[in-house]
């Protein structure tokens, strides 16, 4: 291991603390990327269409993590290929194993790209600037040379959370591009109120759940240390930490793995040297919101572009905020869909809803 490496990313994590007194601590963490790749491998290992996993590398020698999903079964394989790609991006502190339950279906009619974040699972992991702007700047940028370097004239754009996001910049900034926006529990939308009340206001909308406690134990760190940190400074114990406080992703997927892989990968995609969630950290207020929301700049969206919103009904994400798209886009095609008895990983809860709703969408695009 590089020792000025290792210096570097645990100034990252707390920049306030000497590194001479934490450098041990990376080869303490019972990971690597080579563990990473093991365990995305198991995940990936379970898909049926044809797939294409590599590295994009963009112009800057930056390499996106890509995989390209195709139905090896399609009886008109040309026609397949014709129809515009769905491009899938994952949330904060996820990686493309995370779609394993919507890839094999997604894929049947139409190609299907899902890569890792710049900063985030198996790709580069660059530093990123402290301000909120030049780091959201830096994430659409390695989008917009992703796109490039695969060769995509338009597509189909879907992103989870703060996948969703960034897609919403992205498609801002290079409307072109994207022939429908599909947003998924997305982060960042509406502006932080100074007096919000935790049990919700009088406005007549409907009470979400508040954010479970993995949420608030990371959210009581985030503002010292990048969000992740912890699972890094538990050092052996990191994986134990991820199962004990993201027990849902084991339940999320018990019927495909009967151990931890899913929180394995989960830890290994965030026990890595931190990129993507100091980029995060630069954007965010706090955990759950956005310095520069976009609800100020969705009307920025062109009024051709059709745009879906997909909730799950038992989210800590409020979907006011898409109603309150609906309203700013006024007669622009915008809907916003409720998945029943899902929460924020819409995807993984209920995923034969969310797969035939996303084949829906894809199937109306222009």
């Amino acid at each position: 291991m590089d020792p000025a490496a290792t210096t570097a990313s645990l100034q990252n994590d707390c920049e306030t603390t000497s590194s001479s007194v934490w450098s041990w601590w990376p080869s303490w963490r019972p990971t690597s990327m080579s563990l990473l790749k093991t365990t995305e491998a198991k995940i990936l290992n379970c898909i049926h269409n044809d797939l294409w996993a590599r590295f994009v590398t963009l112009p800057n020698q930056d390499r996106i993590w890509t995989l390209t999903l195709t139905n090896k079964a399609a009886r008109k394989p040309v026609e397949q290929a014709a129809k515009t790609p769905l491009v899938m991006v994952h949330g904060f502190g996820g990686g493309v194993g995370l779609w394993i339950r919507n890839l094999d279906s997604l894929s049947r009619s139409r190609p299907v790209y899902a890569f890792d974040l710049l900063g985030f699972g198996r790709s580069s992991r660059p530093s990123f600037p402290s301000d909120a702007e030049k780091a959201e700047e830096q994430f659409i940028n390695s989008i917009e040379q992703w796109r490039q370097s695969v060769g995509l004239e338009k597509m189909i754009l879907l992103g989870h959370s703060l996948g969703g996001y960034l897609a919403t910049s992205y498609a801002i900034q290079y409307p072109s591009r994207v022939s429908s926006l599909i947003l998924v529990d997305p982060w960042g939308f509406p502006e932080r109120q100074k007096n919000q009340n935790q049990s919700g206001d009088s406005s007549g909308v409907a009470k979400r759940q508040s954010p479970p406690r993995w949420v608030k134990a990371i959210a009581a760190v985030v503002s010292l240390f990048n969000p992740l940190a912890v699972i890094r400074a538990a050092g052996p114990w990191g994986p134990g930490l991820v199962n004990r406080f993201r027990p849902d992703f084991k339940r999320k997927f018990e019927d495909m793995f009967d151990d931890d892989t899913m929180t394995q990968y989960i830890y290994h995609c965030n026990a890595q040297t931190p990129s993507g969630e100091v980029g995060f950290r630069a954007m965010a207020e706090s955990l759950g919101w956005a310095k520069k929301p976009m609800l100020h700049r969705i009307h920025l969206l062109p009024d051709s572009m059709p745009l879906t919103l997909v909730y799950g009904a038992r989210s800590w994400v409020d979907s006011s905020s898409g109603d309150m798209v609906v309203q700013i886009r006024d007669k622009a095609p915008t809907q916003v869909l409720l998945i029943d008895d899902a929460s924020h990983h819409v995807y993984a809860d209920q995923p034969q809803q969310f797969n035939a709703a996303v084949e829906r969408i894809c199937e109306s695009a222009p």
